[in-house]
């Protein structure tokens, strides 16, 4: 067989205006594992209420982050999968779950190459109902309806993986160690609880109050969004041997009126700006290229509110991006599900 590599990230308007985040926020919201409602309530909400509100403002802040070769998040993806293919022998495509560089156009690129055994790296560390899972069931989709005779082979969440919180850590790292702070967030995009409760295979042992998520060796920890961020904050604190009490875990990115999950990244810099907290630094680590939700609500946004309550120096760290170490972790799990590849057969 052929191998490919499909890296998929989340994806972006074609451009900062109105009619394209219109069109780029109707397809992303109307996604049953984005908003998880029944298609009626759903239809409702995001084309009767949202599509006629949202557009305009928030056009305004992708103008506010928009480059000029694109969005930030595809051109980033871009440098990202330029790397990867220089690392690895096979083809690298690059997908986008909404928008206009779709999943199946990323699959028709690897088979028009001759492929005919695709490996998908969605490019999200830690597993979710509205990333990993929606990737995977599209992928799942289109190979049952246009590329039935595709192998396809998916990958797991690699928050945990060791490279890549060393890598992770030391993008922190050489942030911090220029930097005199007194808190570090790390804030990561948030979820309403019940994706959670909808992703607990074992049925109920989820307590959803924040202890499970470090009784290591559950079997829920593979699809719980929770545990895989409260970890990799564990995990890259242990590596940068930050003290206890000087590093926190937050969510962002909030839609409705429903529980999502908890301390709320903007209420928790408001709250430590009260507090007197003057110099805090911030990373996002559910996300691997900077985007309108680190670019502008957090840089801009999150700064704004800082200021306000009396904080003096907030310094955002970058994500990932197109660093040559992460570019590095990508490639070997390529290498490392082609040589299992090679001793199945």
């Amino acid at each position: 067989m052929s191998k490919g590599i499909l890296l998929v990230n989340l994806g972006s308007p074609d451009s900062p205006s109105p009619k394209d985040v219109k069109k780029y926020l109707g397809e992303f919201l109307m996604d049953e594992r984005v908003i998880d409602v029944p298609l009626v309530a759903r239809t409702i909400l995001v084309k009767g209420i949202i599509l006629n509100t949202r557009p305009k403002a928030s056009a305004a802040a992708y103008q506010k982050i928009w480059w000029d070769e694109g969005s930030p998040l595809i051109v980033l993806s871009e440098r990202l999968q330029e790397k990867v293919q220089q690392k690895v022998d096979y083809p690298v495509a690059l997908a986008m779950r909404y928008g206009s560089m779709t999943i199946k156009k990323g699959l028709q690129e690897l088979v028009d190459k001759g492929c005919t055994e695709i490996k998908t790296i969605p490019l999200y560390p830690q597993f979710a109902m509205a990333t990993t899972e929606t990737i995977d069931v599209k992928v799942d989709e289109l190979v049952a309806e246009h590329f039935p005779d595709l192998k396809i082979t998916r990958t797991p969440a690699f928050y945990n993986r060791e490279d890549y919180i060393n890598v992770l850590s030391k993008s922190i790292g050489e942030t911090l160690n220029d930097l005199d702070y007194e808190h570090i967030l790390f804030s990561y995009h948030g979820v309403p609880e019940r994706h959670i409760r909808k992703s607990d295979i074992t049925n109920g042992n989820c307590q959803m109050n924040g202890k499970c998520c470090f009784k290591m060796g559950s079997k829920q920890h593979e699809f719980c969004y929770r545990h895989q961020c409260e970890i990799t904050t564990v995990n890259v604190a242990k590596k940068l041997g930050l003290k206890n009490g000087t590093y926190s875990t937050t969510f962002q990115s909030r839609l409705g009126f429903d529980p999502w999950l908890k301390p709320y990244t903007d209420r928790t810099i408001e709250r430590m700006g009260k507090a007197g907290t003057k110099k805090m630094a911030i990373v996002t680590p559910a996300f691997v290229s900077d985007c309108l939700e680190t670019l502008e609500e957090i840089a801009m946004e999150g700064e704004e509110i800082f200021h306000e309550m009396g904080g003096k120096e907030f310094t955002v760290i970058p994500c990932l991006n197109d660093r040559d170490d992460f570019a590095e972790v990508v490639a070997k799990m390529v290498d490392e599900w082609a040589t299992a590849e090679t001793k199945a057969v």
